[in-house]
């Protein structure tokens, strides 16, 4: 495996999570211009879609620090790469301010994978004990409204700043929220599973041949520009939907 080898089908699963995200947000859109009518702060369809898109994102993002320790990716070169990650949340809370002024993301998906980047490089080598820490980190979200009540005093970790902690009982008011409880253990699980695989079964990681197949090949080349896609999807759909509002005829 030389140094620079990438693996397509986590390129491809990366791409997923972008056509997965992609749909929801064209819905979200189509919603916040009243195309439809639906909750999805609420209804389980929406929710429940929403985790399972951040968990893919998560589980992608520590299948590839499994990959980058694996080959030796030295620490110059993850922050070259982290540099992006948090500069792109940057313009995600500055774009969201001006869209969402009283909803703005402040620790959204891009804060959360600029964090807990860190905390997985910094324990890749706790091996085996990556699996139950995941475990807990989600367990301690589960529990946290529990124990709030329980302990009053705690309801402090509820505001703005502590709450990037995820040890909460009331979600903030904000378009997109991803703390380290319980995302952590997701990324962690992804580090983990990825380690596991590079030492057992690393053909199911694909290799760095073009894959077979136009969509494969499109999927892997998508999954590679996930930033910036990130970054330009939402801008280009919110403004394809104003533009047929404009279009449309009123009711």
């Amino acid at each position: 495996m030389s140094a620079t080898t990438r693996f397509d089908r986590i390129d491809r699963l990366r791409a997923l999570a972008l056509l997965w995200m992609t749909v929801y947000h064209f819905c979200f859109d189509l919603d916040h211009f009243g195309l439809i009518d639906q909750a999805f702060l609420s209804d389980p369809f929406w929710t429940t879609q929403r985790a399972a898109i951040v968990s893919l994102f998560l589980f992608t993002a520590g299948l590839s620090q499994a990959v980058a320790v694996h080959q030796g990716q030295g620490w110059a070169r993850f922050w070259r790469r982290w540099a992006q990650v948090a500069g792109a949340a940057v313009l995600v809370s500055i774009g969201s301010w001006l869209v969402f002024p009283r909803t703005f993301i402040y620790f959204g998906v891009l804060h959360g994978i600029a964090v807990m980047l860190v905390l997985v490089r910094l324990s890749a080598g706790w091996g085996r004990w990556l699996w139950p820490l995941g475990a807990l980190a989600l367990l301690l979200a589960w529990w946290a409204p529990t124990a709030i009540a329980t302990w009053p005093e705690l309801a402090a970790l509820n505001h703005p700043g502590p709450n990037v902690l995820g040890f909460i009982s009331r979600k903030p008011f904000t378009e997109d929220y991803v703390p380290l409880l319980p995302w952590l253990g997701v990324m962690w699980w992804g580090m983990s599973a990825g380690q596991w695989v590079i030492r057992h079964r690393p053909q199911w990681l694909g290799g760095a041949a073009t894959p077979k197949g136009m969509v494969a090949r499109l999927m892997a080349g998508w999954g590679r520009w996930s930033l910036s896609y990130y970054l330009l999807h939402q801008p280009v759909l919110m403004g394809l939907v104003w533009l047929t509002t404009l279009v449309l005829p009123r009711a």
